[in-house]
């Protein structure tokens, strides 16, 4: 059994570059793997290994000064989730496209039991998923306001959009898959008006842990290569449908054709139909990677681990044209 690790740490880092060579050899002389982005903000991180591994790691984050107290989400696997460690800086922590958004000013925390009781209270509230469509589209807390926007940095203008439909003195409840992107969304709300704003502190995954997802339909999005995990044991029903089959389904898969590559709801049914591919047209192309119908839900790899160079070449002559 292995486990897996979602977390964050919000702490000045005066040169990441350092910071990141030094962090990144570490994990490779450790053996863990996963994805890691450093900035001068601090650490994002989601990483697999043994328990061993997980510890070992753990004590040597937290032991940095400055990363103490770091609230992990833990979850354990048959696998690692994934294919290498990769570990760089990058211009934001979460993507929102502003680096003015400081946490520091940001909504208040729910623990996780203090969300369900007011989820169970008569109190009057608006809840916001503050994840990516295709992410709410598997699982969302309910009476969710799931928004229609495909990456992060997108909600702004959502709630530019939608800024006279949501009373400013609604009580605003707010989560995410671990609360990263609360931290930065919260903030935005606040600077629009909103004075009661409450972020679900540790996400989904925290929640799942502490309070068995009770009020959570459907699975939760990982981006890693599970793709989805349960939330709530007791309602494990669908909540989304297969686009091959119209069937109630609640798994991704990457359409096999590697020119497309669209991540798509498949039930297992539909991926045996279509070979893993999303429709008849990408079905009968010839950068179809090989499907194995007894692992459906194998997760892909880069074009390299199935195609030669004329592959990558001819995606080049096609962005060209």
């Amino acid at each position: 059994m292995y486990e897996v690790i979602l977390y964050y740490k919000f702490n000045p880092i005066e040169d990441p570059e350092t910071f990141c060579e030094e962090h990144k050899q570490f994990c490779k002389d450790l053996g863990v793997k996963g994805r890691i982005y450093i900035n001068e903000e601090g650490i994002n991180g989601t990483l697999g290994g043994t328990p061993e591994q997980v510890d070992k790691y753990k004590e040597h984050l937290t032991g940095i000064p400055g990363f103490d107290g770091i609230d992990f989400k833990t979850d354990t696997a048959d696998y690692i989730p994934f294919a290498k460690l990769k570990c760089k800086t990058r211009d934001e922590l979460v993507a929102i496209h502003n680096e003015e958004v400081d946490p520091a000013d940001g909504g208040k925390y729910l623990e996780p039991e203090e969300w369900r009781q007011v989820m169970e209270s008569d109190q009057d509230y608006v809840i916001i998923d503050v994840r990516n469509d295709y992410e709410s589209k598997i699982g969302h807390f309910e009476g969710a306001i799931t928004p229609n926007v495909e990456n992060f940095y997108n909600f702004p203008q959502w709630l530019e959009q939608v800024e006279e439909e949501i009373g400013k003195d609604e009580k605003v409840l707010m989560y995410c898959t671990g609360g990263i992107r609360c931290e930065k969304f919260s903030v935005l709300m606040k600077e629009k008006g909103w004075h009661d704003v409450n972020q679900l502190h540790g996400g989904i995954l925290r929640y799942a842990q502490e309070e068995g997802g009770k009020h959570y339909k459907g699975k939760c999005f990982v981006f890693d290569d599970r793709l989805v995990v349960p939330v709530n044991e007791d309602d494990m029903e669908p909540i989304a449908r297969c686009e091959i089959t119209g069937k109630p389904a609640d798994t991704y898969i990457n359409c096999a054709n590697m020119e497309c590559n669209k991540l798509f709801v498949c039930s297992e049914e539909g991926a045996k139909l279509m070979d893993g591919c999303c429709s008849e047209e990408c079905r009968q192309s010839d950068y179809k990677r090989p499907f194995d119908p007894e692992n459906a839900f194998k997760p892909f790899r880069k074009w390299y681990n199935y195609f030669d160079q004329d592959f990558k070449d001819r995606q080049l002559e096609s962005e060209e044209g």
